[in-house]
């Protein structure tokens, strides 16, 4: 259902890709110092991976997983998807984290487990692709990047604002 609406309109992933490239680092920036907003757009941006990718279809999947290693471009368009499906999530988890290394290699991990369990049941009609967690982990990169800019771009965080910071009263 997906790939077949993408397929229609093949420049959706592109444009949304250039959206979040532009917009991302902006709205990071706004919540660079709510950590809690960034954890709700990280569950928001994770919402549609969730639906996406282990919702059970219609479809049965009868072959095994597909192991091949193709970089995701426009014309391939449900790769093209699997990028862009990740960029959110990990900018949003980064800046609520400041941690971009850190999420890179959970979100990563996260989607190596979506193959997994994808290959390990069948019957929810979902097939497992290296080339799924390949484009999944690109867009990881780029969504990590783009917090990497937007915690440059953010400063240091206050004080009061570090997690764990000790406060010091003033004699």
């Amino acid at each position: 259902m997906i790939t077949t609406f993408l397929i229609e309109h093949p420049w959706l992933s592109p444009t949304a890709l250039a959206l979040l490239v532009i917009l991302g680092p902006l709205v990071g920036r706004l919540i660079a110092d709510r950590p809690g907003t960034a954890w709700l757009l990280t569950g928001l941006g994770t919402l549609p991976v969730v639906v996406l990718t282990m919702l059970p279809t219609e479809r049965r999947a009868f072959e095994r997983c597909e192991v091949a290693w193709t970089l995701p471009t426009v014309g391939r368009v449900e790769l093209a998807a699997n990028v862009v499906l990740f960029v959110a999530p990990a900018l949003f988890a980064s800046v609520a984290t400041r941690r971009p290394v850190l999420v890179l290699v959970a979100a990563s991990a996260l989607s190596a487990l979506i193959e997994t369990a994808q290959a390990l049941a069948p019957m929810i009609g979902r097939s497992c692709s290296t080339n799924d967690w390949l484009s999944n982990t690109i867009g990881v990169a780029i969504g990590v990047l783009l917090a990497m800019v937007t915690l440059r771009l953010a400063g240091p965080l206050k004080h009061a604002e570090r997690p764990n910071a000790v406060i010091r009263d003033r004699q």
